[in-house]
């Protein structure tokens, strides 16, 4: 099966929202990252990294509203990596955190 230039279907249960946020974060050897977190769910996040991050590594990510999460990285690849976070963020907490992101704080 070839799948060309197409986009390969995303087949999460929990849709990604859109944001452009700079965030702090520790990496594995706890030394400081800087993170551009592309898009985010209550259950995970996409973000970019000058540093290319082991798959199953962990995470400390500082977030507006909800403080430090932490997240394990699922996949790495050219900059981007995909984390899901050890704990879903409460539905509340996450439209406001949503709020926050969007507005850039």
């Amino acid at each position: 099966m070839s799948f060309g230039n197409a986009a390969i279907a995303d087949n999460r249960s929990i849709a990604r929202d859109e944001v452009h946020y700079r965030a702090r974060a520790f990496g594995p050897d706890a030394q400081p990252l800087s993170l551009l977190i592309v898009n985010m769910s209550a259950l995970g996040m996409m973000a970019r990294c000058d540093r290319d991050i082991l798959e199953g590594s962990r995470l400390r990510v500082t977030l507006p509203v909800v403080g430090v999460v932490a997240a394990e990285v699922r996949w790495c690849l050219g900059g981007r990596m995909g984390c899901e976070l050890d704990r879903p963020i409460d539905l509340a907490d996450y439209y406001e955190l949503l709020a926050a992101l969007i507005k850039g704080r």
